[in-house]
């Protein structure tokens, strides 16, 4: 039984659970959840996903901080959709993402030639861009961050069902199902955006 997973499990399904209700709890729930992923993905070899996960770290604080922010009582950032232009400019990221990490971890790991023959850093780097792209969505609430999270939801469960990860696997299904769920909730409170 691999406890530490299992507690970020616990703690990963709780912070979904908060964000697909736009509850705040989402961010102290998500680092908890993360700080425990980066020890069990470094000492997994994935890289990519323990360096993803310190990235959730900030991004889990700079949401937590921009989620609280308030004027006359009133929460400054709402749940919004993206522009059109906006949408090629996080896919263009995400694009250039997957390509950057994917080739850090060709260089990093290229004296492993069982690595370098594998899927895993074309895995790695994929689940790692779409994930941070989700992530950098979800601070600011544009509802396009779901996407992302079904995205990334949909590659990682076989992942880490090959890693052995099995708690971890198990979870991003649970997420699955709860990011499709909040993509549901958070379109009947979405404002489009001005043009």
């Amino acid at each position: 039984m691999n406890y530490p997973e299992l507690i970020a499990v616990v703690f990963g399904i709780a912070s979904v659970w908060f964000a697909r209700k736009e509850n705040i709890l989402v961010f102290p729930m998500g680092i908890i959840s993360v700080l425990i992923f980066i020890y069990l993905f470094f000492t997994g070899r994935m890289y990519a996903n323990a360096g993803i996960n310190l990235i959730y770290f900030f991004t889990n604080a700079f949401g937590w901080y921009n989620w609280s922010r308030k004027k006359n009582e009133e929460h400054v950032v709402t749940i919004t959709r993206n522009t059109s232009r906006q949408n090629w400019l996080i896919i263009g990221f995400a694009i250039v993402f997957y390509v950057a990490v994917l080739l850090l971890l060709r260089w990093y790991n290229r004296a492993d030639a069982a690595y370098l023959h594998s899927s895993m850093p074309w895995m790695d780097a994929l689940n790692s861009s779409l994930f941070l792209c989700a992530t950098i969505l979800m601070t600011i609430k544009k509802l396009e961050n779901w996407h992302f999270w079904i995205a990334g939801n949909v590659v990682s469960i076989p992942i880490f069902l090959i890693q052995g990860f099995y708690f971890t696997s198990f979870q991003y299904a649970v997420f699955l199902v709860l990011a499709l769920s909040g993509l549901s909730l958070w379109r009947k409170k979405a404002k489009t955006p001005n043009p």
